[in-house]
């Protein structure tokens, strides 16, 4: 029999961290999240969702053992923008038992039936950085840090058996510096719209100046994925928490930023992967650990490009070329990175994947997002 607990207590929630990590302490692809930052889901006092959003967070026991879990939201600044009624289903771990499977989301479906929701969609987190869907295809790559999900390929069968279908899928691609191939037409695109001066891109020197750019960054950010599936707006508080975390382990030379004027419009975000000093790290953030990534950010050979973007009204003007030259001089910059990632791209996003396909990557992930309309 299983047993569904919701999380309340101190030691319930040690209990709702640790199980992922017991899941998947034996998984080589898997890369261990921040236990602070999984922690900080949780806290209804200090992190920006819940100054408009609501989410509990459940537990499934047999035999007095855990077993699976499971978070459910409802995000209202969504379904506000988009006149919708979701709920959303994120932090689902499960042993490979349909049982406790259906457990955990029966809980999650008796939830959004309380609160007058008419639809479930997950996995799907509290921020545009949690990583979104449940991976379906490239288990036997390594995760890309935490800025995506990693799960067993069973998960898939776990939520479709229960009745979920699928609303979107995310695609991560591959590639590296000798093989991504800018077409000579994007090329002088890009150096025409630079010469005519109408739209540039900001280099950086370290990461004072970058800092002092990190506000009208974000609300670059805010703007620029009005057209995509995942977007709602940020609240303030919600935009510094996602560019703090992204200026934590960025380069400040390889961050690019697209001017008009002196109005930021679009921008690349290049991480250096530090997965490796991750999973040495186990989930933890002390001073040795933290040691570990610095040090990983100067040798790691991968970089990944999560967020990559232009206001949607100078797409057409040249805008797409100039980022992708950018990104493909990023690459190039510094030796090191003989690997790329271009994490989790939305098939909504339509043009940006016909682009990227045309530039010699390789769709190599796929995360998928399920709804369920109760």
């Amino acid at each position: 029999m299983i047993e569904i607990i919701q999380v309340v207590t101190k030691q319930q929630k040690k209990q709702f961290v640790e199980f992922h990590y017991s899941l998947y302490k034996d998984c080589p692809q898997w890369v261990p999240p921040f236990k602070s930052d999984v922690y900080m889901m949780m806290n209804k006092e200090k992190h920006p969702y819940y100054e408009h959003s609501d989410s509990d967070h459940f537990l499934a026991f047999r035999d007095g053992i855990v077993v699976g879990r499971v978070a459910a939201l409802e995000n209202r600044a969504f379904n506000n923008y988009h006149d919708t009624k979701d709920a959303e289903f994120y932090l689902f771990d499960s042993i490979n038992d349909q049982e406790v499977a259906n457990a955990l989301l029966d809980k999650v479906v008796s939830w959004s039936k309380a609160r007058g929701l008419n639809r479930i969609v997950g996995p799907k987190g509290y921020g545009p950085l949690d990583g979104y869907g449940i991976q379906i295809e490239g288990q036997e790559h390594r995760q890309m840090m935490n800025m995506m999900n990693y799960n067993f390929l069973y998960y898939k069968d776990l939520v479709e058996n229960y009745g979920f279908t699928k609303e979107v899928d995310f695609v991560s691609s591959y590639t590296t510096p000798d093989s991504f191939s800018i077409p000579e037409k994007v090329k002088k695109a890009a150096a025409i719209v630079e010469k005519r001066g109408t739209l540039r891109v900001k280099n950086f020197k370290n990461s004072a100046e970058l800092k002092q750019w990190a506000p009208r960054i974000g609300e670059a950010y805010n703007k620029t994925f009005i057209h995509n599936w995942e977007y709602f707006p940020l609240s303030e508080r919600e935009v510094k928490y996602v560019v703090d975390q992204v200026l934590t382990i960025v380069i400040p030379e390889l961050f690019g930023i697209v001017m008009h004027g002196d109005d930021v419009v679009g921008f690349t975000f290049p991480f250096p992967d530090l997965s490796a000093a991750m999973q040495k790290n186990k989930g933890n953030l002390g001073p040795i650990e933290l040691i570990r990534l610095l040090r990983e950010i100067k040798k790691t050979e991968w970089i990944s490009f999560n967020g990559i973007g232009i206001l949607p009204e100078y797409q057409g003007l040249g805008g797409n070329a100039i980022l992708f030259v950018h990104l493909d001089k990023t690459m190039r910059q510094k030796a090191q990175f003989k690997h790329c990632e271009l994490t989790q791209v939305a098939e909504t996003a339509v043009q940006m994947r016909k682009d990227l396909a045309n530039l010699g990557v390789k769709f190599y992930k796929n995360h998928r997002v399920y709804k369920l309309d109760l």
